[in-house]
């Protein structure tokens, strides 16, 4: 797949950075369902009204996504989504196979991308994952959206990636 990329000014300190500068790009990736199009970034002023406006935009959660993998916690979000996914799951087969999915992958004990939860919740989910349901992963879910929230976030909105972004597609 070959990336289509618009030339984006950096600050210089900036040129080095191959992350920061691959993030400005990512707006401009075809999108996953079809592959001419790009990803929309007419609401990026709204990305600073709050983390919910973010998130409900697919090229927010892409900004926010590289943003957390240049602090080593993008797990929280991939998590995130996961969830939100899983809530959409209509059959029992695939309501069990996605379950085991989330928490093979970041809720058990060594997953390759744990996220951090209280033990109280890693238990409980634990013990269910046998008999998964569609609110199996809520309280893990909540406490990763509240510390993306509180502390994730506001460094966001801070970062070089948000800024460059809003530079190149915010009105403000």
């Amino acid at each position: 797949m070959t990336l289509q990329t618009e030339e984006v000014t950096l600050p210089k300190a900036l040129h080095a950075d191959f992350h920061v500068f691959h993030s400005c790009q990512y707006v401009f990736r075809p999108s996953r369902a079809r592959k001419s199009q790009r990803e929309p970034v007419d609401d990026v002023d709204s990305w600073g009204e709050s983390i919910e406006k973010l998130l409900s935009c697919k090229a927010g959660q892409m900004a926010f996504q590289d943003f957390l993998k240049s602090e080593y916690s993008e797990e929280n979000i991939l998590f995130w989504l996961a969830c939100e996914e899983y809530k959409k799951v209509k059959s029992e087969p695939e309501m069990i196979s996605m379950a085991n999915q989330i928490y093979t992958e970041f809720v058990q004990t060594e997953a390759p991308r744990q996220v951090n939860i209280d033990s109280g919740t890693r238990t409980n989910i634990t013990n269910n994952i046998s008999e998964p349901t569609l609110s199996s992963f809520d309280t893990a879910q909540k406490m990763i959206f509240s510390l993306m929230a509180r502390d994730c976030y506001p460094r966001f909105l801070k970062s070089d990636i948000y800024q460059c972004i809003q530079q190149k597609h915010g009105k403000s």
